[in-house]
């Protein structure tokens, strides 16, 4: 049974996307087979793994509407083991669409039911707000992941996410955990990032990630040729982070000790 994770944030520019994206493709570099499921209406993980959301016809919003089922929205990508399940700015009108439906929070989950076993790993990347698709997101997953960028402002808006979380899990998903917190967006230069690190470590403690992402000029990048970072430069820092990272949740989750 695969876990799902969602990547969640409400405030905008903390690295969802650049950590969904690569997280699950240096997942599937590890031989995980893994999806990365696009739950924002920008579809910046749609085009960032190279689709053309303007041509997509089945999207995670026909699934959560009911109009499509979820194996036939399934998309291969570039990378060996990673699928995707594209956005659409049609995705915007779900949570119109879906305000009077019976169990309107559980739809995504219901949704993926049927492939959660399909997978080792499924990641969510979320809309930069704690709307109903991102509840519904929430809802779904086993973990979630917070990035934190390393900049002023840096835990501006944490305590409203994890109140929500809370919520969450004592209305709609008792059994949601969090993964972690990631450190994104890191200057080892700049003595802020350092002060934000240092900050997070100490208010947080087990549940900050060891692996810190810097910023890259690769990951920067990466999104305009329509691929990870890792097919894009494998050897950059922005690559090796991430697969860092993902060795830390693989080790963390048990599935492999020796990674």
């Amino acid at each position: 049974m695969g876990k799902i994770i969602a990547i969640a944030n409400q405030k905008g520019g903390v690295g969802k996307t650049t950590t969904a994206i690569n997280l699950a493709a240096s997942l599937a570099a590890l031989e995980f087979k893994t999806l990365i499921i696009d739950a924002d209406p920008q579809a910046n993980s749609t085009s960032g793994l190279g689709f053309n959301p303007k041509e997509v016809t089945r999207s995670i919003y026909e699934c959560m509407v009911g109009i499509a089922k979820v194996d036939e929205s399934i998309l291969a990508t570039e990378v060996p083991f990673l699928d995707i399940i594209p956005s659409h700015i049609d995705l915007v009108g779900a949570e119109i669409e879906m305000i009077n439906l019976k169990n309107r929070e559980g739809k995504m989950k219901d949704a993926l039911v049927s492939i959660k076993e399909d997978y080792d790993f499924i990641i969510m990347d979320c809309s930069p707000s704690l709307g109903l698709i991102t509840i519904n997101s929430l809802t779904a997953a086993d973990s979630v992941i917070i990035p934190v960028q390393c900049e002023y402002y840096a835990l501006e808006g944490l305590g409203k996410l994890l109140n929500t979380i809370k919520i969450i899990q004592s209305r709609l998903n008792p059994e949601l955990v969090i993964e972690g917190i990631l450190l994104t967006m890191y200057d080892l230069r700049l003595r802020l990032s350092n002060q934000v690190v240092n900050e997070v470590n100490s208010h947080f403690k087990n549940m900050v990630f060891e692996t810190i992402i810097p910023r890259n000029i690769r990951l920067s990048e990466s999104p305009s040729f329509g691929i990870p970072a890792i097919l894009h430069d494998a050897d950059s820092k922005g690559s090796i982070s991430y697969l860092n990272l993902a060795k830390e949740i693989i080790r963390k989750n048990g599935l492999l000790q020796t990674v």
